[in-house]
């Protein structure tokens, strides 16, 4: 699962550059902003069993701060609906553009749930996910098309297959990303917290937010602390280029 997702999920990349600045992530004078929540993030293979360590998710509005101990030097940071995202290395004291480096700022990100497609694929228009710009599909699903996929993709017969497409949790709306190499994957996304809840690979493997909690959440959480500079890796790279440690082309 982690391999399909790395390529066909989507990633969650518009440069943010130094526009973030001090303060809150995403910050905007939406209305009527959707439920502040906290929630464990959780991974399982298709058997069901646990795979990966803990991962913590809280939202406030259009903003999102996902820990995880896959990645224990710090945090990331989603804001806004544009998705762009952070991670904020709290060992170096510095943030960068958080690319590709954890899938699960692929998957948890703020959404309209009457029409998430266009968000998801500019996402993976900007993190450069291969045919993002091209043959990339995404589609409300019904419950025929879900029993029909999960039952081609794990060689289900009809009864694995009707209990599939009966499989949706109440209350929450599906949606199905198709990948130009094939893969696809089934999202669900809660109307009232205006966010997905659950990725389904084409493995059978799932990503699910479970204890889920609504309740106020702190700003700190969600800004980047005072002092951190911003790090970037072009810049890097241009520097080893000028030393002379730099070995170009023969």
């Amino acid at each position: 699962m982690a391999s399909f997702i790395g390529r066909c999920s989507i990633s969650v990349v518009l440069g943010l550059g130094l526009a973030w600045g001090r303060s809150s992530v995403g910050d905007s004078a939406e209305p009527n902003p959707p439920p502040e929540f906290s929630a464990d993030i959780v991974s399982r293979d298709a058997a069901g069993a646990l795979l990966g360590g803990s991962a913590r998710l809280y939202a406030s509005g259009r903003k999102v701060r996902i820990e995880t101990s896959d990645v224990p030097a710090g945090f990331f940071l989603i804001g806004g609906d544009s998705g762009a995202a952070l991670f904020v290395g709290t060992t170096q004291r510095v943030f960068m553009d958080a690319k590709q480096s954890t899938r699960l700022t692929q998957i948890f990100v703020p959404v309209d749930p009457q029409n998430p497609c266009p968000q998801w694929r500019a996402a993976a228009q900007n993190a450069g996910v291969p045919g993002a710009a091209g043959d990339w599909r995404c589609t409300r699903a019904t419950a025929t098309a879900t029993a029909t996929a999960t039952a081609t993709a794990t060689g289900a017969g009809a009864a694995a297959a009707a209990a599939a497409g009966s499989g949706s949790a109440s209350g929450t709306m599906e949606y199905r990303v198709d990948c130009p190499d094939r893969n696809f994957s089934l999202r669900w996304i809660d109307p009232r917290l205006e966010f997905p809840v659950k990725l389904k690979a084409a493995d059978g493997g799932t990503i699910t937010l479970e204890n889920v909690r609504v309740e106020a959440q702190p700003a700190s959480l969600f800004a980047i602390p005072a002092g951190f500079r911003k790090f970037d890796p072009q810049r890097l790279i241009d520097r080893i280029k000028h030393s002379d440690v730099w070995a170009g082309p023969e």
